[in-house]
């Protein structure tokens, strides 16, 4: 569901409600929730102003598309204007991104950042750099576009800012064709930059066409990546609080350095929200500064497939990646930048069972990693804690900092770039696991997200093969309801997920490849992984095009919900009752289930071993 008007008929609606009533039906269809008060007072406000200075410029014949998806993103940008290029004859863009403010500053005279008179909430992205990634996003994701990065402008429009003095700190960001700024005190500016860049005499329609139904390519996916993400420049373009999360970090490294200063950077956010890009683009870009920076997890497959894809032509990079409790006799404050990926994980204390008599002092983890350096940064969802004795949260990391009485920024990612950038994908899994108040939904199939409901393992991984001979990544998992052998002295697998006449293999424990299955740490970015059922120890943190999930019988729907069922789980982790009481594993459970069933790109294919939880999931899926 798009919304889009010729600029003639969009100032007709927009001088009316109408707009606003078919943005807030828009945004409820595609993001599954109302719009914001906040959301429709800038639509009352802002549209209007655009929709006249479009006719003040003669540009009554261009298209006009209203809060335009960003491709595998659930973020949008307010306008985006659609025609031909006056001088070249080609398509040619322009994205607006609309401010109602009258003044605002430089953030602590950082350029990035921008504090906004009236608004709470803490320092916003500066707009010229918030369009600028719009911009390259679609260049980045539009097939059409691909190669042709001048057919996009950006601009960003301040209507409201009729005193130049008043936003003029603004300015001094450097402009360029993807960002500029103007204000109502330039209209005039702005409408000969926007004929400069739309001929007034095309029609609009056949190139927004283009754009809409623009092939999208898959994005870059963050292990294929990660050695010139960290080695050289950025391959991913960051988007809303992604960039303003970086912004901080670099803000705060640089006042540390000059006010011997420490602060405490709290980035939570769902599946898929771009957590780890913003932990490698932090360290590519902290590296080439000369900081001395480090990147450390709780996940062991997670940090040996970022040791050996970062590392691949750098050995040397790979000492770069670190566990938790590898800081438990680290220097206070010796690091510049911490960066605490998959912070969930992080546990009451560092100590195991080959820990040292001298480290066994009870000192907190999460002490440890917050004194070793000057800005740690703790990047994390709560809803993928799903092992016993996993804490990281954002207000016990909130309320330690506090009680040091650190400096403490957080920053919420709303946006996913996972499952097609469906955010309503994701709230569907939640309703339907029984992580939110709202009961469960039906999930109705589009062309940004697809689920199926299998039924049986092997119409599941058949489907599964036919998308990766189709040029897709896949992979299947389920819970963890089998047994776990070990090879077979002939190095052969044991085929310990049984499902009726259907059995195949766990992925591998260990780090040795046995004949084409990939050590444990690499069954979601090795090819050979597609032999093998995954557990969620192994997909955490990973994703793939297809994904595929099985659900055992530790979760069975039952009276119109799911029901945690202990006795069909088989994890070690959760044998004993005493150590993980009911309503523990209850939780954990579901929250194993929410990091599988959110791994896919293109789509998800779901089959149950209990017949009542199939035909359930039948009337779940439309």
């Amino acid at each position: 569901m798009t919304l889009r008007y010729s600029a003639d008929v969009f100032a007709r609606v927009a001088a009316t409600d109408s707009v606003v009533e078919r943005l807030f039906e828009q945004i409820l269809y595609q993001a599954g929730h109302r719009a914001s008060p906040a959301e429709m007072r800038s639509w009352q406000r802002s549209l209007p102003v655009l929709a006249q200075d479009l006719l003040d410029a003669g540009l009554g014949n261009v298209e006009v598309i209203v809060e335009y998806q960003l491709p595998l993103t659930s973020q949008r940008a307010d306008v985006v204007l659609a025609g031909v290029h006056p001088v070249t004859g080609r398509s040619s863009y322009v994205v607006v991104e609309l401010k109602q403010w009258s003044s605002a500053r430089r953030w602590e005279a950082d350029p990035n950042l921008v504090e906004v008179d009236g608004q709470p909430g803490g320092p916003k992205n500066h707009p010229v750099r918030q369009v600028r990634n719009y911009c390259t996003h679609v260049i980045d994701f539009a097939r059409t576009l691909h190669g042709d990065e001048d057919a996009v402008a950006g601009v960003a429009y301040l209507h409201n800012a009729v005193d130049p003095q008043a936003v003029s700190e603004l300015f001094d960001f450097r402009p360029d064709l993807h960002g500029q700024l103007f204000t109502g005190a330039d209209r005039g500016k702005f409408h000969d930059f926007l004929r400069s860049r739309l001929d007034p005499t095309v029609p609009g329609a056949a190139y927004a066409d283009e754009l809409l139904r623009s092939a999208v390519a898959p994005s870059r996916q963050l292990l294929a990546v990660a050695a010139e993400e960290v080695q050289h420049r950025e391959q991913f373009k960051l988007q809303g609080n992604q960039q303003l999360a970086v912004d901080l970090v670099m803000h705060e490294v640089a006042r540390a350095q000059r006010a011997d200063s420490k602060a405490v950077i709290i980035v939570s956010g769902g599946p898929g929200s771009g957590k780890s890009v913003i932990a490698l683009s932090l360290l590519g870009e902290l590296a080439r500064q000369g900081r001395t920076v480090l990147h450390a997890t709780g996940s062991r497959s997670f940090t040996q497939t970022l040791r050996k894809v970062a590392g691949n032509r750098a050995p040397r990079v790979q000492k770069m990646f670190k566990y938790f409790n590898q800081f438990m006799d680290a220097e206070r404050n010796g690091l510049d930048v911490l960066i605490l990926d998959e912070a969930h994980r992080i546990r009451e204390t560092s100590v195991n069972r080959y820990t040292t008599a001298q480290y066994r002092t009870g000192r907190p983890q999460l002490d440890e990693l917050m004194s070793a350096a000057r800005v740690p940064v703790f990047l994390l969802d709560e809803n993928q804690v799903v092992r016993p004795g996993e804490m990281g949260a954002v207000e016990s990391i909130r309320a330690y900092a506090k009680a040091q009485g650190l400096r403490v920024h957080h920053v919420p990612l709303p946006e996913q770039f996972r499952c097609g950038g469906s955010a309503s994908y994701i709230r569907w899994v939640e309703r339907m696991l029984g992580l939110t108040a709202e009961g469960p939904g039906v999930w109705h199939n589009n062309e940004r997200f697809e689920v199926r409901v299998a039924e049986s393992p092997l119409e599941l991984e058949q489907l599964l093969l036919t998308k990766e001979a189709d040029g897709y990544t896949a992979r299947m998992s389920a819970g963890y309801c089998w047994p776990w052998s070990d090879p077979r002295p002939d190095g052969t697998l044991v085929p310990d997920v049984a499902i009726g006449d259907w059995a195949r293999p766990w992925n591998l424990k260990g780090d040795r490849r046995v004949g084409t299955a990939p050590p444990a740490a690499l069954w979601a970015s090795d090819p050979g992984g597609i032999g093998q059922v995954g557990c969620v120890y192994t997909a955490q943190g990973f994703e793939y095009d297809w994904n595929g999930v099985i659900i055992g019988d530790d979760l069975l729907w039952r009276n119109g919900s799911f029901v945690s069922n202990r006795s069909a789980n088989r994890d070690p982790d959760f044998r004993s009752a005493k150590t993980v009481g009911d309503q523990q594993f209850d939780g954990l459970v579901r929250n194993v289930y929410k990091v599988l069933f959110t791994r896919g790109m293109v789509g998800t294919v779901i089959y149950s071993t209990d017949a009542q939880t199939r035909d359930a999931l039948r009337r779940l899926v439309y």
